[in-house]
């Protein structure tokens, strides 16, 4: 993959062409979903090689706020000069291989007979469960919008209020709550076979 580093957001709207697809890593370096993500996406492999631009939150300040992307890692997908996706977390890299080969399913979810499916994952940092539905998520390669309950407490007060429960991990699919990682219900949702 051809990765280039960028340090601004002029640097990286000088490097994205109106005329292909482009991907730009949003990582935090030195935490591990981070690495994760960087290093997955660096080692796949593809016939067709997109530009990557790859920028660390830590000294790239303009980019993230510009592009409204509010966590690390972020794998943003531009198409024809336009964002057209926002993938949080780090994902497999067959996850990866999907992503930028085109074959993704839609912004925030699954397609459905026209509409797409908004998901959203709350989660906390050092749930295992979590960590399990994500990958479960990614391998079925459905998008979904990630909060983190433990350092959002405006998140966690609605999801409460939501749901009724507090554990975590819980998934909002079109609406509907589900609270632990309920395969069944997830599949049934999502329509995932």
């Amino acid at each position: 993959m051809n990765t280039k580093p960028v340090h601004s957001y002029d640097e990286l709207k000088a490097g994205i062409t109106s005329d292909e697809r482009s991907f730009l890593l949003l990582y935090k370096s030195g935490t591990e979903q981070s690495e994760c993500a960087l290093k997955r996406i660096s080692s796949r492999s593809a016939e067709k090689s997109h530009p990557l631009f790859i920028a660390d939150v830590n000294q790239v300040r303009d980019i993230h706020p510009r592009l409204e992307v509010t966590s690390a890692p972020s794998l943003v997908v531009f198409d024809q000069g336009k964002v057209v996706n926002v993938i949080k977390g780090c994902q497999t890299e067959s996850a990866y291989d999907s992503i930028i080969s085109g074959r993704e399913i839609g912004i925030n979810g699954q397609k459905d007979s026209g509409k797409t499916k908004q998901v959203t994952v709350y989660t906390t940092p050092s749930c295992s469960w979590c960590t399990t539905l994500k990958t479960y998520l990614a391998q079925h390669q459905v998008q979904y919008r990630e909060v983190n309950v433990a350092s959002d407490t405006s998140a966690a007060e609605a999801m409460v209020r939501r749901s009724g429960q507090q554990g975590v991990p819980q998934t909002d699919i079109n609406g509907q709550m589900i609270v632990g990682f309920d395969k069944t219900r997830i599949n049934q949702l999502l329509e995932i076979k």
